[in-house]
């Protein structure tokens, strides 16, 4: 069982860190791209929604409880991302910060791991094979993905801290920056996959 763990957490720990994760990297890169060190508390609640939403759908999909177009699914996750850079830069340029704009964070970031969790689905359950529980085999997954985003935040977080050094009243051109980068790559993915 541990065994079983440690390859499903290894399996979610590549499926944000790798070469391959790009639609992962964007959205998150999009979701946490105002936010400071000093803000880890909510940085983590907000990829934690994320994870649970991803986690819902990859149960319920690995046991065919929901069924959906992997055509469709691959041309939402990059709208996700697209949309999320389109909050960052709509906040960013108008300014307003309100308590209202990180619950819509946490529904977005919640609703849109519902997405990118039936990206992975089918994949899981050609992985999953004949075993008989999913528990150990989605906890491991999500326990992976949980660590990898932690791992692209912390870099994203130091890179952050060393545009600052540079830039200490840049913070709009950085989030300006990401958002664009990510709306840019979200775009990109979407016009490969139609």
């Amino acid at each position: 069982m541990m065994e079983n763990l440690i390859l499903y957490l290894k399996l979610g720990w590549e499926h944000i860190v790798s070469l391959e994760a790009t639609d992962h990297q964007l959205f998150l890169l999009a979701l946490v791209a105002p936010f400071v060190a000093k803000d880890f508390k909510k940085i983590l609640i907000l990829i934690t929604a994320f994870t649970i939403g991803h986690c819902l759908t990859l149960a319920l999909s690995s046991s065919g409880t929901v069924r959906i177009s992997s055509y469709w699914i691959e041309l939402l996750i990059p709208f996700t991302i697209f949309l999320t850079a389109g909050f960052r830069v709509l906040h960013s340029t108008t300014g307003k910060k309100t308590a209202t704009d990180f619950n819509s964070l946490y529904s977005m970031a919640g609703l849109f791991g519902l997405v990118h969790g039936l990206g992975f689905a089918n994949t899981l359950k050609s992985l999953l094979g004949r075993e008989q529980s999913i528990l150990v085999p989605l906890a491991g997954f999500n326990i992976g993905i949980e660590l990898g985003q932690m791992a692209v935040l912390a870099i994203l977080l130091m890179a952050r801290q060393v545009f600052q050094s540079f830039f200490p009243d840049g913070t709009k051109v950085w989030v300006l920056a990401i958002s664009f980068f990510a709306g840019a790559g979200s775009i990109w993915m979407m016009w490969e996959r139609i």
